[in-house]
Protein backbone atom coordinates (compact mmCIF):
# COMPACT_ATOMS: atom_id res chain seq x y z
CA UNK A 1 0.00 0.00 0.00
CA UNK A 2 1.59 3.27 -1.26
CA UNK A 3 0.36 6.70 -0.50
CA UNK A 4 1.33 9.98 -1.50
CA UNK A 5 0.69 10.87 2.31
CA UNK A 6 2.79 8.66 3.81
CA UNK A 7 4.64 9.47 6.77
CA UNK A 8 8.32 11.04 5.17
CA UNK A 9 9.60 8.86 8.10
CA UNK A 10 8.12 6.30 6.63
CA UNK A 11 9.09 6.76 3.33
CA UNK A 12 13.18 6.79 4.10
CA UNK A 13 12.80 3.33 6.22
CA UNK A 14 11.40 1.99 3.22
CA UNK A 15 13.96 2.99 0.84
CA UNK A 16 16.45 1.78 3.32
CA UNK A 17 15.04 -1.12 3.40
CA UNK A 18 15.27 -1.66 -0.47
CA UNK A 19 19.25 -1.84 -0.16
CA UNK A 20 20.33 -5.28 -0.30
CA UNK A 21 23.04 -4.93 2.32
CA UNK A 22 22.61 -8.56 2.75
CA UNK A 23 24.94 -11.45 3.64
CA UNK A 24 27.39 -12.64 2.42
CA UNK A 25 27.68 -9.96 -0.10
CA UNK A 26 26.41 -6.75 1.30
CA UNK A 27 26.36 -3.69 -0.68
CA UNK A 28 28.03 -1.26 1.50
CA UNK A 29 28.51 1.20 -1.31
CA UNK A 30 24.36 1.95 -1.43
CA UNK A 31 24.25 2.04 2.64
CA UNK A 32 27.36 4.86 2.26
CA UNK A 33 25.43 6.43 -0.07
CA UNK A 34 22.03 6.50 1.72
CA UNK A 35 23.47 7.34 5.22
CA UNK A 36 25.54 10.08 3.98
CA UNK A 37 22.34 11.36 2.07
CA UNK A 38 20.83 11.62 5.36
CA UNK A 39 23.52 13.63 6.95
CA UNK A 40 23.42 16.22 4.20
CA UNK A 41 19.73 16.88 4.84
CA UNK A 42 19.91 16.93 8.64
CA UNK A 43 23.08 18.74 9.06
CA UNK A 44 25.45 16.00 10.75
CA UNK A 45 29.27 15.84 10.11
CA UNK A 46 29.59 12.30 8.18
CA UNK A 47 32.30 10.11 7.57
CA UNK A 48 33.83 6.63 7.22
CA UNK A 49 36.57 4.13 8.21
CA UNK A 50 37.50 0.76 7.01
CA UNK A 51 39.21 -1.42 9.93
CA UNK A 52 38.67 -4.44 7.02
CA UNK A 53 38.92 -3.53 3.86
CA UNK A 54 35.71 -3.69 1.92
CA UNK A 55 33.67 -3.35 5.47
CA UNK A 56 32.59 0.75 6.05
CA UNK A 57 31.62 2.43 9.20
CA UNK A 58 29.95 5.09 9.13
CA UNK A 59 30.26 7.62 11.55
CA UNK A 60 27.89 10.78 11.67
CA UNK A 61 28.35 13.44 14.54
CA UNK A 62 25.99 15.91 15.97
CA UNK A 63 28.14 18.07 17.79
CA UNK A 64 27.50 19.00 21.79
CA UNK A 65 27.98 22.11 23.49
CA UNK A 66 30.69 20.68 26.16
CA UNK A 67 32.13 18.49 23.28
CA UNK A 68 34.86 17.61 26.10
CA UNK A 69 32.11 15.66 27.59
CA UNK A 70 31.61 11.82 27.13
CA UNK A 71 29.34 10.73 24.35
CA UNK A 72 26.31 9.11 23.52
CA UNK A 73 26.75 6.52 20.66
CA UNK A 74 23.65 5.17 18.94
CA UNK A 75 24.93 1.99 16.92
CA UNK A 76 23.26 0.03 14.16
CA UNK A 77 24.53 -2.72 11.88
CA UNK A 78 24.01 -2.21 8.10
CA UNK A 79 24.11 -5.99 6.96
CA UNK A 80 20.90 -8.50 7.34
CA UNK A 81 20.49 -12.04 7.19
CA UNK A 82 19.96 -14.10 3.51
CA UNK A 83 16.67 -14.91 2.58
CA UNK A 84 14.49 -17.60 1.54
CA UNK A 85 12.53 -15.41 -1.05
CA UNK A 86 9.80 -18.72 -1.66
CA UNK A 87 9.02 -18.53 1.67
CA UNK A 88 7.80 -14.60 1.95
CA UNK A 89 4.53 -13.20 0.91
CA UNK A 90 5.85 -10.41 -0.36
CA UNK A 91 9.29 -9.73 -2.29
CA UNK A 92 12.16 -9.72 0.70
CA UNK A 93 13.27 -6.08 -0.55
CA UNK A 94 10.35 -4.28 -2.09
CA UNK A 95 9.64 -2.99 1.50
CA UNK A 96 5.49 -3.76 0.92
CA UNK A 97 3.21 -2.00 3.12
CA UNK A 98 -0.39 -3.84 3.36
CA UNK A 99 -3.72 -2.39 4.01
CA UNK A 100 -2.59 -3.01 7.98
CA UNK A 101 0.03 -0.80 7.73
CA UNK A 102 2.69 -3.85 7.87
CA UNK A 103 5.94 -3.33 6.42
CA UNK A 104 7.65 -6.48 5.22
CA UNK A 105 11.52 -6.85 3.77
CA UNK A 106 14.26 -8.08 5.70
CA UNK A 107 15.83 -5.98 8.17
CA UNK A 108 12.84 -3.73 9.45
CA UNK A 109 13.29 -5.77 12.83
CA UNK A 110 16.70 -6.39 12.33
CA UNK A 111 18.08 -3.63 12.52
CA UNK A 112 17.38 -1.19 9.64
CA UNK A 113 14.25 0.20 11.98
CA UNK A 114 16.55 1.00 14.62
CA UNK A 115 18.84 3.10 12.37
CA UNK A 116 16.03 5.47 10.50
CA UNK A 117 14.84 5.94 14.21
CA UNK A 118 17.71 6.82 15.20
CA UNK A 119 18.25 9.16 12.33
CA UNK A 120 14.73 10.70 12.24
CA UNK A 121 14.64 11.46 16.41
CA UNK A 122 17.55 13.44 15.14
CA UNK A 123 16.04 14.98 12.51
CA UNK A 124 13.45 15.94 14.21
CA UNK A 125 15.34 17.36 17.22
CA UNK A 126 17.52 19.71 15.00
CA UNK A 127 14.16 20.96 13.29
CA UNK A 128 12.79 21.97 16.62
CA UNK A 129 15.90 24.14 17.36
CA UNK A 130 17.36 21.71 20.41
CA UNK A 131 20.65 21.20 21.66
CA UNK A 132 22.49 19.19 24.49
CA UNK A 133 25.85 19.32 26.33
CA UNK A 134 27.29 16.12 24.90
CA UNK A 135 28.18 15.13 21.49
CA UNK A 136 26.21 12.64 19.72
CA UNK A 137 27.67 10.04 17.36
CA UNK A 138 25.83 7.68 15.15
CA UNK A 139 27.80 4.46 14.52
CA UNK A 140 26.46 2.12 11.33
CA UNK A 141 28.66 -1.20 11.32
CA UNK A 142 29.30 -3.81 8.82
CA UNK A 143 29.23 -7.87 9.47
CA UNK A 144 27.61 -7.64 13.10
CA UNK A 145 25.46 -10.43 11.44
CA UNK A 146 28.26 -12.89 10.62
CA UNK A 147 30.08 -12.10 14.07
CA UNK A 148 31.10 -8.80 13.74
CA UNK A 149 34.68 -9.76 13.32
CA UNK A 150 35.21 -7.20 10.37
CA UNK A 151 33.13 -4.64 12.63
CA UNK A 152 32.76 -3.69 15.75
CA UNK A 153 34.93 -6.53 16.91
CA UNK A 154 38.27 -4.31 15.42
CA UNK A 155 36.64 -0.78 15.56
CA UNK A 156 36.60 -0.70 19.40
CA UNK A 157 40.48 -1.04 19.15
CA UNK A 158 40.96 1.50 16.72
CA UNK A 159 42.17 5.13 17.39
CA UNK A 160 38.83 6.39 15.91
CA UNK A 161 36.54 5.04 18.26
CA UNK A 162 38.25 6.05 21.30
CA UNK A 163 38.35 9.76 20.05
CA UNK A 164 34.71 9.21 20.19
CA UNK A 165 35.12 9.35 24.02
CA UNK A 166 32.30 7.41 24.61
CA UNK A 167 29.94 7.11 27.67
CA UNK A 168 27.08 5.18 26.78
CA UNK A 169 25.65 2.97 23.69
CA UNK A 170 22.46 2.15 22.99
CA UNK A 171 22.20 -1.13 20.35
CA UNK A 172 20.32 -3.43 18.82
CA UNK A 173 17.05 -5.06 20.98
CA UNK A 174 14.40 -7.69 20.16
CA UNK A 175 11.02 -6.66 19.83
CA UNK A 176 8.26 -7.67 22.49
CA UNK A 177 4.95 -9.60 21.86
CA UNK A 178 3.12 -8.12 24.86
CA UNK A 179 3.22 -4.61 25.40
CA UNK A 180 6.26 -4.28 27.19
CA UNK A 181 9.65 -3.38 25.67
CA UNK A 182 12.66 -5.27 26.06
CA UNK A 183 15.81 -3.33 27.47
CA UNK A 184 19.14 -5.81 27.68
CA UNK A 185 21.70 -5.16 29.73
CA UNK A 186 24.30 -7.59 29.18
CA UNK A 187 24.41 -10.94 26.84
CA UNK A 188 25.51 -14.77 27.11
CA UNK A 189 28.93 -15.91 26.27
CA UNK A 190 28.89 -17.69 22.76
CA UNK A 191 30.96 -20.54 22.78
CA UNK A 192 31.60 -22.97 19.80
CA UNK A 193 33.28 -26.29 20.14
CA UNK A 194 33.22 -29.82 18.53
CA UNK A 195 34.04 -32.53 20.20
CA UNK A 196 36.07 -35.30 18.33
CA UNK A 197 35.86 -39.26 19.37
CA UNK A 198 37.79 -41.67 18.12
CA UNK A 199 37.11 -45.17 18.29
CA UNK A 200 37.53 -48.83 16.96
CA UNK A 201 35.94 -49.68 13.70
CA UNK A 202 34.05 -52.91 12.37
CA UNK A 203 31.08 -54.49 10.54
CA UNK A 204 27.50 -52.70 11.65
CA UNK A 205 26.47 -56.26 12.74
CA UNK A 206 28.42 -56.89 15.39
CA UNK A 207 28.29 -55.67 19.07
CA UNK A 208 31.97 -53.30 18.68
CA UNK A 209 32.98 -51.93 22.34
CA UNK A 210 34.62 -48.59 22.33
CA UNK A 211 33.61 -47.23 20.04
CA UNK A 212 33.51 -43.28 18.74
CA UNK A 213 29.63 -43.72 18.64
CA UNK A 214 29.32 -44.80 21.93
CA UNK A 215 31.81 -41.89 23.41
CA UNK A 216 29.87 -39.15 21.31
CA UNK A 217 26.63 -40.54 23.15
CA UNK A 218 27.47 -39.71 26.00
CA UNK A 219 27.44 -36.05 25.67
CA UNK A 220 23.95 -34.83 26.14
CA UNK A 221 24.89 -34.28 29.76
CA UNK A 222 26.37 -30.88 28.47
CA UNK A 223 23.71 -28.65 30.14
CA UNK A 224 23.70 -26.15 33.25
CA UNK A 225 19.88 -25.61 33.52
CA UNK A 226 17.47 -22.83 32.18
CA UNK A 227 19.69 -19.45 31.34
CA UNK A 228 22.27 -21.69 29.29
CA UNK A 229 21.80 -23.54 26.11
CA UNK A 230 23.57 -25.73 24.83
CA UNK A 231 22.71 -27.07 21.15
CA UNK A 232 23.82 -29.82 18.55
CA UNK A 233 24.60 -28.07 15.29
CA UNK A 234 26.04 -30.42 13.48
CA UNK A 235 27.49 -34.67 13.77
CA UNK A 236 29.86 -35.60 11.11
CA UNK A 237 31.57 -39.16 10.98
CA UNK A 238 31.34 -42.51 8.92
CA UNK A 239 31.96 -43.66 5.74
CA UNK A 240 29.20 -46.42 4.57
CA UNK A 241 25.80 -47.73 6.43
CA UNK A 242 27.39 -51.01 7.30
CA UNK A 243 30.67 -49.88 8.76
CA UNK A 244 30.98 -48.63 12.58
CA UNK A 245 33.44 -45.48 12.25
CA UNK A 246 36.69 -44.78 13.52
CA UNK A 247 36.23 -41.44 14.76
CA UNK A 248 32.92 -39.14 14.75
CA UNK A 249 32.68 -35.32 15.63
CA UNK A 250 30.00 -33.01 17.30
CA UNK A 251 29.65 -29.21 17.09
CA UNK A 252 27.79 -27.46 19.64
CA UNK A 253 26.11 -23.94 19.88
CA UNK A 254 27.00 -22.82 23.87
CA UNK A 255 25.28 -19.20 25.05
CA UNK A 256 26.12 -19.32 28.73
CA UNK A 257 24.56 -17.00 31.16
CA UNK A 258 26.82 -14.39 32.83
CA UNK A 259 25.80 -15.75 35.94
CA UNK A 260 28.11 -18.89 35.53
CA UNK A 261 31.57 -19.05 36.17
CA UNK A 262 33.40 -19.65 32.87
CA UNK A 263 36.45 -21.41 34.47
CA UNK A 264 34.04 -23.77 36.41
CA UNK A 265 32.06 -24.33 33.21
CA UNK A 266 35.13 -25.42 30.98
CA UNK A 267 36.59 -27.67 34.07
CA UNK A 268 33.26 -28.75 33.90
CA UNK A 269 33.19 -29.47 29.63
CA UNK A 270 36.96 -31.23 30.19
CA UNK A 271 35.57 -33.70 32.85
CA UNK A 272 32.73 -34.52 31.04
CA UNK A 273 34.87 -35.65 27.99
CA UNK A 274 37.41 -37.24 30.17
CA UNK A 275 34.26 -39.66 31.73
CA UNK A 276 33.58 -40.32 27.69
CA UNK A 277 36.27 -42.40 27.06
CA UNK A 278 39.81 -42.36 25.64
CA UNK A 279 40.44 -40.02 22.62
CA UNK A 280 38.34 -37.59 23.19
CA UNK A 281 39.23 -34.30 22.49
CA UNK A 282 37.80 -30.84 21.70
CA UNK A 283 38.28 -27.65 20.02
CA UNK A 284 36.61 -24.64 19.86
CA UNK A 285 35.85 -22.12 17.30
CA UNK A 286 34.33 -19.45 19.30
CA UNK A 287 35.29 -18.99 22.75
CA UNK A 288 34.00 -15.34 24.40
CA UNK A 289 34.92 -14.97 27.98
CA UNK A 290 33.86 -11.27 28.90
CA UNK A 291 30.75 -11.34 31.23
CA UNK A 292 30.43 -7.85 31.85
CA UNK A 293 27.04 -5.79 32.35
CA UNK A 294 25.23 -2.70 32.18
CA UNK A 295 24.34 -2.17 35.88
CA UNK A 296 20.29 -1.83 35.30
CA UNK A 297 19.60 0.27 38.55
CA UNK A 298 19.04 4.54 39.24
CA UNK A 299 22.50 3.79 40.76
CA UNK A 300 23.99 4.37 37.07
CA UNK A 301 23.59 7.69 36.14
CA UNK A 302 23.67 6.16 32.11
CA UNK A 303 20.54 3.61 32.94
CA UNK A 304 18.62 6.34 34.88
CA UNK A 305 18.73 8.80 32.05
CA UNK A 306 17.26 5.88 29.59
CA UNK A 307 15.05 4.98 32.08
CA UNK A 308 13.10 7.93 33.33
CA UNK A 309 11.96 8.95 30.15
CA UNK A 310 10.81 5.61 29.73
CA UNK A 311 8.73 5.74 32.51
CA UNK A 312 7.08 9.28 31.74
CA UNK A 313 6.17 7.86 28.64
CA UNK A 314 4.47 5.23 30.48
CA UNK A 315 6.62 2.50 29.28
CA UNK A 316 7.13 -1.05 30.72
CA UNK A 317 10.32 -2.30 30.61
CA UNK A 318 11.69 -5.10 31.01
CA UNK A 319 15.89 -5.56 31.66
CA UNK A 320 16.81 -8.40 30.40
CA UNK A 321 19.80 -10.42 29.31
CA UNK A 322 20.16 -10.54 25.85
CA UNK A 323 19.59 -14.75 24.62
CA UNK A 324 21.98 -14.22 21.57
CA UNK A 325 24.42 -11.73 20.65
CA UNK A 326 24.78 -8.40 19.27
CA UNK A 327 28.03 -5.71 19.07
CA UNK A 328 27.10 -4.41 22.31
CA UNK A 329 29.41 -7.20 23.85
CA UNK A 330 32.24 -5.64 22.28
CA UNK A 331 31.35 -2.38 23.65
CA UNK A 332 30.69 -3.68 27.10
CA UNK A 333 34.29 -5.80 26.79
CA UNK A 334 36.15 -2.46 26.55
CA UNK A 335 34.62 -1.59 30.22
CA UNK A 336 31.55 0.65 28.85
CA UNK A 337 28.29 0.80 29.72
CA UNK A 338 25.74 -0.65 26.50
CA UNK A 339 22.00 -0.85 26.30
CA UNK A 340 20.34 -2.79 23.73
CA UNK A 341 16.71 -1.40 22.52
CA UNK A 342 14.66 -1.64 19.76
CA UNK A 343 10.91 -0.21 20.48
CA UNK A 344 9.15 -2.28 18.97
CA UNK A 345 6.45 -3.83 21.99
CA UNK A 346 2.97 -5.75 20.84
CA UNK A 347 5.07 -7.08 17.85
CA UNK A 348 6.26 -10.90 17.10
CA UNK A 349 9.74 -11.46 17.19
CA UNK A 350 10.39 -12.37 13.42
CA UNK A 351 14.10 -11.25 12.75
CA UNK A 352 16.18 -13.69 10.77
CA UNK A 353 12.25 -15.31 10.22
CA UNK A 354 10.17 -15.40 6.53
CA UNK A 355 8.12 -12.53 6.47
CA UNK A 356 10.14 -10.14 8.85
CA UNK A 357 7.65 -7.35 8.98
CA UNK A 358 7.20 -3.77 11.41
CA UNK A 359 3.86 -2.01 11.64
CA UNK A 360 4.29 1.53 10.89
CA UNK A 361 2.65 2.86 13.73
CA UNK A 362 5.45 0.76 16.16
CA UNK A 363 7.96 1.88 14.20
CA UNK A 364 6.67 5.97 13.82
CA UNK A 365 6.42 5.77 17.81
CA UNK A 366 9.44 4.41 18.08
CA UNK A 367 11.37 7.52 16.67
CA UNK A 368 8.93 9.48 19.28
CA UNK A 369 10.69 7.39 21.96
CA UNK A 370 14.02 8.18 21.01
CA UNK A 371 13.36 11.97 20.30
CA UNK A 372 12.89 11.42 24.45
CA UNK A 373 15.75 8.93 25.59
CA UNK A 374 18.60 10.41 23.16
CA UNK A 375 17.46 13.71 24.86
CA UNK A 376 17.47 12.80 27.77
CA UNK A 377 21.17 10.74 28.03
CA UNK A 378 22.73 13.62 25.90
CA UNK A 379 21.25 15.94 28.69
CA UNK A 380 23.10 13.66 31.74
CA UNK A 381 25.05 16.31 34.17
CA UNK A 382 28.74 16.13 33.80
CA UNK A 383 29.65 13.09 35.82
CA UNK A 384 32.88 12.69 38.05
CA UNK A 385 35.74 12.79 36.12
CA UNK A 386 34.26 14.80 33.22
CA UNK A 387 35.07 18.47 34.46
Amino acid sequence: MDSAAENPSTTRFREYLRIQSVQPEPDYDGIVRFLFKMADEIGLEKKTLECAPGRPIVILTWRGTQPQLKSVVLNSHTDVVPVFEEFWTYPPFAAHKDKGGNIYARGTQDMKSVTIQYIEAIRQMKSEGRQFPRTIHLTMVPDEEIGGHKGMELFVDHPEFRALNVGITLDEGLANASDEFSVFYGEKCIWWMTVHCQGDPGHGSRFIENTAAAKLESTPGLRLGDVTTINLTKVSGGVSCNVIPTSMSATFDLRISPTVNLKEFESQIESWCRAAGDQVTFEYHQKFMNKKVTTPEDSNPWWKAFSDPCKKLGLKLNPEIFPAATDSRYIRAAGLDALGFSPMNNTPILLHDHDEYLNEDVFLRGIQIYTQIIGSLASVHPLPGEQ
